[in-house]
């Protein structure tokens, strides 16, 4: 499993005290998938670019598209573009391939959708594995769904993080809060829309 595979299986804890969005929790995704890229040395960060390595075939099918998704020209490209080209409809394909290995199980009446299906996780190693991880606080996972407010705190031991991982979690907290805004400006052009045709 990756580090966005438990991310997505955090976020659809029923426990959660929030629901995420899934343009939220898909940028947070891209920014996992880009940390696990970094731990594997397939990749490195050079201010706020990121600079390709040598990237082995990784194991995970949709790990394996992210490495495949990496661009390789110069000027190197930066975090926050990344998060936003690779994360287009991510948490989406993160649900479709949980639901054909068999983790994810069609659920109605449950609060969390993250489609026009409501699902919930399967009790597999996969979820323990990610349980297990969210139990014992391990900062990155902490950080990315902090980023995506499942959880209000901070990793106990954030320093733990290194240097370019904290720069890949501060461009999804950046990202997560572009858009927001963006969403926020939507709702008042709505609101002011509707108002002119309703009138005086």
């Amino acid at each position: 499993m990756t580090t966005a595979k438990d991310l997505f299986i955090t976020a659809m804890d029923p426990k959660a005290e929030r629901s995420v969005g899934q343009g939220d929790l898909s940028l947070a995704l891209a920014g996992a998938e880009l940390i696990d890229l970094i731990e594997a040395e397939a990749v490195g960060v050079d201010g706020d670019r990121i600079v390709v390595g040598l990237v082995a075939e990784p194991g995970d099918r949709l790990m394996a598209e992210a490495a495949a998704a990496l661009s390789r020209q110069e000027p190197h490209e930066r975090i926050e573009d990344w998060l936003w080209r690779r994360g287009r409809d991510l948490s989406a394909a993160y649900q479709a391939a949980l639901e054909e290995d068999g983790e994810l199980t069609p659920q109605r009446g449950r609060r969390l959708s993250f489609g026009a299906e409501r699902v919930e996780m399967v009790d597999t190693p996969a979820r323990r594995r990610a349980a297990a991880r969210w139990e014992e606080r391990e900062p990155v996972l902490v950080a990315l769904a902090s980023a995506v407010g499942i959880d209000d705190g901070r990793p106990d031991d954030e320093t733990g993080l290194g240097d370019e991982v904290t720069v890949v979690v501060a461009g999804v907290h950046d990202a997560v809060m572009e858009l927001e805004a963006v969403r926020q400006r939507r709702s008042i052009e709505n609101a002011a829309f509707a108002n002119v045709w309703r009138g005086p």
